[in-house]
């Protein structure tokens, strides 16, 4: 996947180390630009409470969709009766399109390693684990030969570089759908058991891999601590918002005419993400934000800044970090009813408003692109929506419902074309009719 180099003005904190994507990144090539200088510096000189304290200060937030406090994160695994402890970097990436995660594991292992390690540290786990989706081959080995090499160095394993901690890290490969994104079905995984969401509270923090307090982050989170330990928690904390400081990465792809990978801090607008990617090919209609369980935004909402709470009030996501964008030539009906689809055949079905509430808002989907839309469709739609959101177990079952919400919000004529009048006005959905003018 291509990097997009966006302003120079713009620090770059998960990229800066990266190497290029053919180049195999080896352990005196990271180190020569940094990587395991902090770890090396703090492990023996710094106290747990004292690294839980400076990623507090630094305002980082999970950068897996959600945007929870790492430090609270943290603190909060910290804080358990003493025991055994884990730490896990959630690499899996359940978006199938997405590319971030496995791109950050393959140009820079290291950072992955080494932030899980801090990780580690900090709640006093001696044991940890970096969960790779196991299609991506290249990460996996990657970080496996990133991992040796960090073990002979000394920097990973017993008596880490003589400071008497211990940490093993293990690279756990795994298959499964959409929903091992959560955490919860991420540790029944590495568990060997049924991949299902847990209720919760307890959170992992409590009760987390083996009934035991584990820390989850996703692997961009991680990759960011070494450049706050390294260059102080206020250095981050003035980059991007106040609220939610630091830079994240993005995909860009659909209809622009340079889809790729690029750094940005947080507040970035989807409308400058745009112009990043060279701008949009064609007629721009709408922009998918979040992945499949993102909302549609049409051109007048992008000036929304990447930000869960401001994407979560105009009805999009942050979720996986990817941004579609869609031209006229695509019929925002058909692409919501695919989301919704994809997301009702990737969900585990543990709860009954997941089994039935999902299957239902897909075939509502069906009909609206097949010619045998219901009068009441609409509304029924939003009712499921509503029940299914609140009695939603996990992240996959509480955001499935979306890319049809979002897109009867901002694009009701076009579902009123499906339901009303019969047509799709971009000639995509069959046997409705192609509208007049419509593209053929």
């Amino acid at each position: 996947m291509q990097i997009l180099r966006g302003d120079a003005a713009t620090p770059s904190i998960l990229l800066a180390r990266a190497a290029d994507g053919a180049a195999e990144p080896s352990l005196s090539a990271a180190e020569a630009t940094g990587a395991w200088k902090a770890w090396r510096k703090l492990v023996k000189t710094v106290s747990p409470e004292e690294i839980v304290r400076k990623i507090t200060a630094s305002g980082l937030r999970g950068r897996g969709g959600a945007g929870f406090p790492t430090g609270q994160k943290w603190a909060a695994c910290a804080s358990q009766p003493p025991g055994i402890r884990y730490a896990v970097a959630n690499g899996f990436e359940a978006d199938p399109g997405a590319q971030l995660d496995r791109t950050l594991m393959e140009r820079d292992p290291h950072a992955v390693l080494e932030g899980l390690a801090f990780a580690a540290f900090a709640v006093g786990a001696h044991q940890a684990y970096v969960v790779v989706k196991s299609t991506a081959v290249v990460a996996v080995r990657r970080l496996r030969d990133a991992l040796r090499a960090a073990e002979e160095e000394g920097l990973l394993g017993s008596d880490v570089l003589g400071s008497g901690f211990d940490l093993h890290v293990e690279v756990r490969e795994i298959q499964g759908a959409n929903v091992l994104g959560e955490e919860t079905v991420l540790l029944r995984a590495i568990e060997d058991k049924r991949a299902q969401p847990d209720q919760r509270p307890p959170y992992p923090a409590e009760k987390g891999l083996w009934d035991k307090p584990t820390v989850v982050n996703n692997v961009e989170t991680l990759a960011a601590v070494p450049w706050i330990l390294g260059n102080g928690a206020e250095a981050f904390s003035k980059i991007g918002l106040a609220s939610a400081p630091g830079t994240t990465l993005v995909q860009i792809g659909g209809a622009v005419k340079q889809p790729g990978i690029a750094e940005v801090v947080l507040g970035t607008t989807v409308s400058d993400l745009v112009k990043l990617a060279g701008g949009p090919s064609g007629t721009l209609k709408a922009v998918l934000v979040g992945g499949p369980s993102g909302g549609f935004l049409p051109p007048s909402e992008l000036d929304v800044p990447l930000e869960p709470g401001a994407l979560r009030d105009r009805g999009a996501l942050w979720g996986s970090g990817t941004v579609l964008v869609v031209d006229d030539r695509a019929c925002i009906v058909d692409l919501a009813s695919l989301m919704t689809r994809f997301l009702n055949d990737e969900a585990c079905g543990k709860t009954i408003p997941c089994r039935i509430g999902l299957r239902r808002l897909a075939e509502i989907g069906d009909r609206l692109t097949t010619g045998h839309a219901r009068p009441d469709d609409v509304q029924l739609a939003t009712d499921l929506s509503s029940d299914t959101r609140d009695a939603a177990l996990c992240g996959l079952e509480r955001s499935a419902p979306n890319p049809l919400m979002s897109g009867m919000r901002y694009f009701m004529p076009e579902f009123e074309d499906h339901i009303v009048r019969g047509i799709c006005p971009a000639g995509v959905c069959q046997p409705l009719r192609v509208a007049a003018g419509a593209a053929q």
